[in-house]
């Protein structure tokens, strides 16, 4: 079996790579570009056979992006796994050594976490391993088609050699890797997700922060209210108001991503349902967004009209002020708590509005009908209804349940906050482009 030859491989902190990736399979080219998008590395990588000449067929054909397709793609993709590994282990920084960090990313069909530890090498520690290791991987099968089997190809990469391609990455980065699918029904969104899940896990590692530490000094540096980040949200002055009637209700929503200047005076929430003024006020100081919101519904009648309504037109006014979403973080995880609730949300500003969530509200052990006065079926539906028209990517997932619903509930406001705290927030080195391979969120 003829040897692959690698050339121009290259991992790039905060730069783009003059070359392009070209490893002979197409969605594997598509995955390793994930690194550029969301770990904001530079990557490239060509791949020829030992004794092939160089590329003859247009390189943008399908038959030369997908001219090792074909084949046993196990040496291919490891040897690509161990040559970035390689690279990577170079942009780590030695002050990060036994630093960790952990990611989740959401998409539409899939959640996959990803953990990151950087161990101090043989060199500092004697008798240590310096080389890296994948500690976990359980991401098949890939997808429920066909059924307790899954998908072996996605495009022409063989999903059997993923898990070799981050082996060997982990062995030549000196990272431990962890790569766990949460949920998942499509294949192709599983790798997505496990890919930009270890590319945001990297760039935090890379950062020294971490989505379970948000108050260490280098995210403070990067993040906090001090910083260049916070600096230049302010100046966008995002904020979008709303106002409707009809015969059911008359709301006005206001919101402002301003960093709550009057701190809980900044944040007024009157819609005639108490459970659902606590929700909202608790998003709001979570997220640090200063907010007025204000309902007269047929509460006679209901609580389905006023808080349907009032979680559409806050979504509308959330999609409305973070416009394009160019040049922010536009990911992020975080957790909960109240009473004995624990909630995680991971969010993504996609323009691909999706909910998925296992929060204990029709198997809730005290069988409520009300989070206080809030009936749970509405509950649901003010998640659904305000994820799906702020145009969010968002998975719940419940670690523990609260004593009651609303304990759940209100768990769940909080980590929504703070997820789009921290997925609104500017990210400098963008410089206003993207988070996206795509190069933009709006088709």
């Amino acid at each position: 079996m003829a040897a692959f030859i690698l050339t121009n491989v290259t991992c790039l902190d905060l730069c783009k790579s003059p070359h392009p990736i070209s490893t002979g399979i197409g969605f594997f080219d598509h995955m390793i570009d994930q690194l550029n998008s969301h770990a904001q590395i530079g990557v490239s990588v060509t791949v020829r056979k030992e004794g092939e000449a160089e590329a003859t067929l247009d390189t943008s054909s399908a038959e030369h992006v997908n001219r090792y397709g074909t084949e046993d793609q196990s040496a291919l993709v490891g040897t690509v796994g161990a040559a970035l590994g390689s690279e990577l282990k170079k942009i780590v920084p030695a002050k990060n050594e036994n630093a960790t960090s952990r990611f989740c990313c959401p998409l539409d069909e899939a959640l996959v976490e990803c953990i990151l530890a950087k161990r101090a090498s043989s060199a500092d520690r004697e008798g240590d391993d310096p080389q890296g290791k994948l500690i976990q991987f359980s991401l098949a099968p890939y997808g429920k088609y066909p059924a307790n089997k899954g998908r072996s190809k996605i495009g022409c990469l063989q999903t059997c050699c993923v898990e070799t391609f981050f082996h060997n990455l982990a062995q030549h980065s000196g990272l431990h890797i962890s790569l766990s699918k949460i949920r998942g029904d499509n294949g192709h969104h599983v790798i997505e997700s496990a890919f930009k899940a270890f590319s945001r896990a990297l760039r935090n590692l890379i950062d020294g922060t971490d989505t379970n530490n948000t108050s260490s000094a280098e995210f403070m540096t990067m993040w906090g209210d001090s910083s260049e980040s916070h600096s230049e949200g302010l100046q966008l002055a995002r904020e979008g108001k709303l106002e409707r009637c009809t015969k059911e209700t008359s709301i006005l929503v206001h919101a402002c991503f301003d960093g709550l200047p009057n701190g809980r005076d900044s944040v007024h929430v009157d819609t005639g349902i108490k459970t659902m003024d606590e929700l909202l006020s608790v998003l709001a100081r979570e997220a640090c967004i200063s907010m007025e919101v204000k309902c007269k519904g047929d509460l006679y009648v209901d609580d389905h009209h006023t808080s349907e309504d009032v979680a559409i037109a806050l979504g509308q006014v959330m999609n409305h002020a973070l416009g394009t979403k160019a040049g922010l973080n536009r990911m992020w995880c975080a957790i909960g708590k109240f009473g004995d609730a624990e909630v995680e949300v991971t969010m993504d500003l996609s323009n691909r509005p999706c909910i998925t969530h296992n929060l204990s509200l029709s198997s809730n052990p005290n069988n409520e009908e009300y989070a206080g006065d809030l009936s749970v079926e509405m509950l649901d539906h003010v998640l659904e209804s305000l994820v799906i028209n702020s145009k969010f990517t968002v998975h719940f997932v419940e670690n523990k349940a609260g004593k009651n619903v609303e304990e759940t509930a209100l768990a769940a406001a909080c980590a929504y906050g703070k997820a789009l705290r921290m997925c609104a927030a500017v990210d400098p080195r963008r410089a206003g482009n993207t988070a996206s391979s795509k190069g933009t969120l709006s088709v």
